[in-house]
């Protein structure tokens, strides 16, 4: 009986950590530091290029992702159009894939984004699948989103794989116009 209720114990706890939300990259207040990805997708293709410095005091929304989703698809669709919609505010947008390889999944990063229509925000790889150091990313999180102003993070959203619902993608995209202020 006691192993039972002690197996009970470690399965509600186990259950209660999954139902936690995924936890990853700068917490509001933080400044995102620099970093060179190598544009896969956009008018700087194939070469190292930092957004971050780019963006300077600009509001921004800073996408790092571990794969190519459908979901992502939608959101980076849904991104473009919320970066048009808000022209005179002048965000910034991109999305930085994480990969071993970077050699190997540029065209796949190509492909995706003509199957997923991809305009103006630009797509780049960085090739270490932990990020860049600063930005503190979790193993566990697939795609870590953070929207930031005048070089703070104002929101930050993190989703493990299969976790970037319609809902989810609704409520970044809500989010958006307060960085456009």
């Amino acid at each position: 009986m006691k192993r039972l209720s002690s197996l009970l114990v470690l399965l509600a706890t186990w259950t209660g950590a999954a139902d936690e939300p995924c936890k990853s990259g700068l917490k509001p207040n933080q400044r995102p530091g620099p970093y060179s990805s190598l544009v896969a997708v956009g008018p700087q293709r194939g070469q190292s290029h930092c957004f971050i410095c780019e963006a300077g005091d600009k509001p921004m929304i800073i996408v790092f992702a571990r794969s190519l989703s459908e979901p992502l698809g939608k959101l980076v669709q849904k991104l473009d159009r919320a970066v048009s919609d808000h022209k005179a505010a002048d965000i910034r947008a991109w999305v930085t894939f994480l990969a071993d390889d970077q050699t190997s999944f540029d065209p796949k990063v190509v492909d995706w984004a003509k199957k997923n229509g991809v305009g103006n925000v630009p797509l780049g790889v960085f090739e270490d699948t932990v990020g860049p150091p600063t930005y503190l990313l979790s193993a566990e999180a697939d795609v870590t989103i953070l929207l930031a102003v005048k070089q703070k993070v104002a929101v930050n959203y993190a989703f493990r794989k299969g976790e970037l619902t319609d809902q989810a993608i609704a409520a970044i995209i809500t989010a958006v116009p307060k960085i456009a202020k």
